[in-house]
């Protein structure tokens, strides 16, 4: 499935856009992508262009703190904290990432069908391509490794934020690395 620009930001706008979300791509320079998740965390440029959502963009805790809400952490810190998952897990943690507390029935506040919405995530998926890599500092492990179980009430997560929650979806490509964050004082 491939995307175009008009439908990836649609889906990433309606999905994402009553959450505190940060969700931005930035270009993959580094063998290691931990390096590369640390600089789209200071914002760097979409290398497509195309707009994600960013609602601590203009927080007057950003003066002097690029990375707000990000807190600053070398790759040492960030890397052991994020688990590689599957494609099927990532899905599921994107509708989970619409609103707080990281679960699915975030679901019910939406107007469209549960199938609508995993149409969407599966759009958004779509531009990081089959090749992809998802990652996550969410810690609700299934029943098989590089899954996530969601109907489990026994769940953690890493925090990377100044806030008491967040959680999240890293995509890494041989050209990008995408990143889906929410954050709630929960």
């Amino acid at each position: 499935m491939s995307v175009d620009q008009r439908s990836w930001e649609a889906a990433v706008r309606h999905l994402f856009e009553d959450a505190y979300p940060y969700d931005a791509t930035g270009p993959r320079r580094h063998e290691d992508w931990v390096l590369d998740v640390l600089a789209l965390m200071g914002r760097v440029p979409d290398p497509r262009g195309w707009t994600g959502l960013d609602d601590a963009a203009q927080a007057p805790e950003r003066e002097g703190f690029p990375t707000f809400p990000f807190a600053v952490h070398p790759p040492e810190y960030v890397a052991p904290r994020l688990r590689e998952i599957d494609r099927d897990s990532a899905e599921n943690l994107l509708l989970a990432l619409t609103d707080d507390c990281c679960t699915l029935s975030n679901l019910k506040r939406f107007g469209e069908s549960e199938e609508e919405l995993r149409a969407m995530a599966r759009t958004i998926l779509a531009r990081y391509g089959n090749a992809a890599t998802f990652h996550t500092n969410v810690d609700r492990p299934g029943h098989l490794p590089g899954t996530l179980d969601f109907t489990t009430r026994n769940w953690g997560y890493s925090p990377l934020s100044v806030y008491a929650e967040d959680c999240g979806l890293i995509v890494v490509t041989d050209s990008e690395v995408g990143m889906f964050w929410n954050f709630s004082d929960c």
